[in-house]
């Protein structure tokens, strides 16, 4: 069977670009992006938080201030500038990046759910424990980070940690 020159060429320009794809997934493989271990925000710097939800408790901004709506079962309440302090505590935030510690999603302590202007999904950060350490996964992000019990007490305010 004999190939044309417009066959042959064709032949050339998908073997190319095959080869091409080809070592460029061998690079990815081979020197993979690491990101650099240290602290990180939470959020960028521009994102406006219209809400914010724990289970049992959602927070609310109206107009400048902040509501809080809660269960029947719920204990712990707030003034509107203790929930603007919480807010700001969370966006603020700066916290250690760490290797995932290789807990199951089952085993979160608890979660908490933002709804930033301008995105329709909420943003979810999980809380764990591991003996006395505690560590936070963000899940659009897929990042771990690492900290202490006084952050979490902070960060998780309506919650009891242990």
């Amino acid at each position: 069977m004999r190939l044309s020159r417009k066959a042959w060429n064709n032949v050339v320009i998908f073997s190319m670009l095959i080869m091409i794809f080809f070592l460029n997934g061998i690079h990815q493989k081979m020197n993979p992006s690491v990101e650099e271990m240290g602290s990180m925000p939470l959020f960028e710097q521009q994102s406006f938080v219209l809400a914010l939800g724990f289970p049992g408790y959602k927070i609310e901004r109206i107009g400048t201030s902040w509501r809080l709506s809660a269960d029947a079962e719920a204990t712990w309440q707030a003034q509107p500038a203790t929930l603007d302090a919480l807010v700001t505590q969370w966006q603020e935030s700066e916290l250690v990046l760490t290797d995932s510690p290789g807990l199951s999603a089952s085993a979160a302590v608890s979660v908490a759910q933002f709804w930033l202007a301008g995105s329709e999904l909420p943003v979810s950060y999980q809380l764990y424990q591991q003996q006395q350490r505690y560590y936070l996964f963000a899940r659009q992000s897929q990042r771990w980070f690492s900290l202490s019990k006084t952050q979490a007490q902070q960060l998780f305010a309506p919650i009891e940690l242990k």
